[in-house]
């Protein structure tokens, strides 16, 4: 065993980072300055739901797959956010929908049988956490996972799952397209919704599964619950967020915008670091998420170069 070295998968955090897009940026105020004062103190308002940080279940969900009240931050094990992990390549385009085929293959890419994911931690790198950035290319155009990756993820039970995306399911089975009741079906970039868009560029019948009304028109209701039937019985509305949904609702923890030095270590198994803020009735937390791995064993690639904002 060679020498361990800890390896960075957080972005950075500060006042003009990307956020999501109905987000208010944070606010960072200096309350006592050091000429003053003799003393520096910030005070920080923030969503958690900012830069590299976990999903808690009560965040998406009032009960999970058994009928309990979904857990907050505080509910969860420490445990649950760290473990032994496995970072697979996932390779898609832009926009693209991530389902069980994408995984199977980045599985078998990595020699690697996804049997022996249960208790494990899964992270999950597309790519997209190179762009990471305030622009449509991270948050519009963002590949993404849904229903089936979340049937693939219920499958095989690992504790937690990290990606390395501006969430954990497709920016259309998100509020940033036609889902939930804040649901904003943002402009892209001609101008038109970013749902017209993608029905120009794949069709109505791809663009289905992620609204539920245009997939019972076009499909049809059996067809419907068959495939969303499990959220729909617990209470949820089928395709919004449902891979958030699939995970938190089996206890799964999941973090978003994985991010930092990933790069050095796809394709790699390591151990995971992750610690939550200890937040009672937490809906979520920002976090540190970070790789112990050999330092022989990591992907010669440089050091990551924030280039956004004033970073």
């Amino acid at each position: 065993m060679g020498k361990k070295v800890f390896v960075d998968l957080s972005h950075p955090f500060g006042a003009d980072i990307p956020l999501w897009p109905y987000f208010n940026k944070p606010v960072i105020d200096t309350m006592h300055g050091q000429a003053k004062s003799g003393v520096l103190s910030q005070k920080v308002t923030v969503v958690m739901h900012a830069a590299t940080h976990a999903d808690s279940p009560r965040h998406v969900m009032e009960r999970d797959f058994n009928g309990v009240r979904a857990r907050y931050t505080h509910e969860l094990a420490i445990d649950a956010y760290c473990g032994t992990a496995i970072c697979l390549d996932v390779k898609c385009e832009a926009w693209e929908l991530i389902t069980d085929k994408h995984l199977d293959d980045a599985c078998k890419r990595a020699n690697f049988d996804p049997k022996e994911l249960k208790g494990m931690v899964l992270c999950l790198r597309t790519g997209t956490h190179l762009l990471y950035d305030d622009s449509k290319d991270y948050y519009h155009y963002s590949p993404g996972t849904g229903l089936k990756a979340g049937q693939w993820i219920e499958k095989y039970m690992p504790k937690c799952v990290a990606m390395d995306m501006q969430a954990l399911d497709h920016p259309l089975h998100t509020a940033m397209g036609k889902n939930g009741p804040t649901q904003m079906n943002l402009p892209g970039r001609t101008g038109r919704p970013i749902t017209q868009e993608y029905i120009d560029k794949y069709g109505t019948e791809a663009y289905a599964w992620f609204d539920r009304e245009v997939f019972i028109q076009t499909f049809g209701m059996d067809k419907y619950m068959a495939e969303y039937g499990k959220l729909e019985k617990a209470g949820e509305w089928g395709t919004w967020e449902p891979c958030h949904k699939y995970m938190m609702g089996n206890g799964i923890v999941g973090i978003e915008n994985l991010g930092g030095d990933l790069e050095k270590v796809v394709g790699k198994r390591f151990q995971f670091w992750c610690f939550p803020i200890r937040w009672y009735m937490g809906d979520g937390t920002m976090v540190r998420a970070v790789a112990e791995i050999d330092e022989a064993d990591l992907n010669p690639v440089p050091d990551r170069v924030y280039k956004y904002g004033c970073i």
